[in-house]
């Protein structure tokens, strides 16, 4: 009667096992089945994205926003096929979207028409990209924080900036400054308004509440399975959109928290206003020193890490740690955003107009770092060094010289 009891009770415990097991193999590999996974190593057959059909000819989207929300709400399927030779990508004519001068000023849009560049070899550009970041996460002789723990090491806090499309077999590290807005706008169809609110988006950091202690395993899965992807800057070109953006344009929630401290302990102002408005109708404005100032501050980071808008990339993204199946960079957007297309085998239904340029150039770098001392200048490089070589940005000699 025993032995009758552990059989019965044995068969109950295996057939409850295999049910979990079923519950996390499906949550994590089983939608592949009717979801277009983007892997670059397995062929996909994908179908028409909702409002487009095969046999359309391609669509002239209006802005940058669009194309990529159409790329990212696609639900792609499984039986339709797609020839995946396509003509060049080129742009009959873009629509510039309603901003203010100010706004258009300070940001520094740019929508003018300009010619297009001779396109890249882009399959050896991507090789060369990953080879350079492999090389020096694997030199020892290049050190950064963090550069040697492993991905397990990594806190959850830290994994937030790694945005989780399930149903297409997508992971995004957005970079703030480096078109972020545009690419996190994913397949909920996120209202731009809604773009930077964190709780719209499955990162990674939000595993542990989903799955517990399984949340590190299935990352690692999704981490092998899925296309792996981030957009980076050259370092200081990205901390002047950072200021500009930040500092020069209204926003009472960097007043607050960024520019009151600033302006308090690197300008001396005390008895300051209480709204950005009044601040800046009293021309009280963060200055660029401010800034460097503040990023070199050794108090900063004691009071709490820097903020995503000009935290170092590998900070962000984990480099070293994630092996990236795409590294695209935001001065040669159009030609990269095109290849992406390629890869993920929409390029037949999608395209990336190439109307839209930012003005916050490298040739302004010597502009906005005129008035900052040399050793400055020098120590922060050292801060964004690791950023400047893991993803092949020149060093930038005239600034850290006399």
């Amino acid at each position: 009667m025993t032995k009758a009891r552990l059989l019965r009770l044995s068969v109950v415990l295996v057939s409850i096992f295999m049910i979990l097991l079923i519950i996390v193999y499906w949550d994590n590999v089983g939608t592949a089945h009717f979801y277009l996974h983007t892997s670059f190593s397995r062929p996909h057959s994908p179908g028409a994205i909702p409002g487009i059909t095969a046999g359309e000819d391609w669509e002239a989207l209006p802005d940058v926003d669009e194309f990529l929300a159409k790329l990212l709400s696609s639900s792609l399927k499984q039986n339709s096929s797609i020839p995946r030779k396509t003509e060049q990508l080129l742009v009959q004519g873009s629509s510039k979207p309603v901003v203010s001068n100010l706004e258009e000023n300070v940001r520094g849009y740019d929508w003018s028409a300009h010619n297009d560049r001779n396109s890249l070899d882009q399959e050896k550009l991507q090789i060369e990209r990953q080879r350079t970041l492999r090389e020096f996460c694997a030199n020892s002789s290049f050190t950064f924080p963090t550069k040697e723990r492993s991905f397990d090491d990594i806190p959850n806090y830290e994994l937030n900036h790694l945005i989780v499309d399930d149903r297409h077999g997508i992971i995004y590290c957005y970079v703030p400054k480096v078109a972020c807005t545009n690419w996190k706008r994913n397949p909920l169809d996120i209202p731009r308004e809604h773009v930077h609110n964190t709780s719209t988006h499955l990162t990674f950091n939000k595993f542990w509440r989903r799955y517990g202690k399984f949340s590190r395993h299935l990352m690692k899965i999704k981490l092998k399975k899925y296309t792996k992807f981030l957009f980076v800057r050259d370092p200081f070109v990205r901390l002047i959109s950072a200021f500009r953006s930040k500092f020069e344009l209204e926003n009472e929630e960097f007043y607050r928290r960024f520019a009151i401290p600033m302006l308090k302990l690197y300008s001396n102002h005390t008895n300051l206003p209480t709204s950005v408005s009044e601040a800046f109708g009293a021309g009280l404005k963060v200055s660029f020193s401010d800034f460097i100032q503040y990023l070199l501050d050794p108090r900063t980071e004691k009071m709490a890490p820097f903020n995503e808008h000009w935290r170092q990339v590998y900070r962000l993204c984990h480099p070293c740690q994630i092996d990236y199946d795409f590294i695209g960079k935001l001065e040669t957007l159009d030609e990269d955003a095109a290849y992406l297309l390629q890869l993920l085998k929409v390029d037949r239904l999608l395209r990336f107009p190439p109307s839209y340029r930012n003005r916050t150039a490298s040739s302004w770098e010597d502009n906005w770092f005129a008035k900052i001392p040399l050793a400055w200048r020098q120590q922060l490089y050292k801060l964004y060094e690791a950023d400047f070589v893991l993803f092949d940005y020149p060093k930038p000699e005239n600034l850290l010289k006399d």
